[in-house]
């Protein structure tokens, strides 16, 4: 597998994971943990889509 792919897998695996801390920050009843990890949330996707389209650029997809 190429190296942009294993990166790409790495971006997934993170959104996944912050996704899933909003279910727990719900479980706890934090509203600031919802919200920070709604932010985490779009930075990741956004940091992951951003790099996706440099590796796009490049020819590495």
């Amino acid at each position: 597998m190429k190296n942009a792919k294993v990166v790409m897998a790495f971006f997934a695996l993170a959104a996944v994971l912050a996704m899933c801390s909003i279910g727990i920050a719900v479980a706890f009843k934090s509203v600031i943990g919802i919200f920070g990890a709604i932010i985490l949330v779009c930075a990741i996707m956004g940091y992951g889509f951003k790099t996706k389209r440099q590796f796009r650029d490049k020819g590495l997809l």
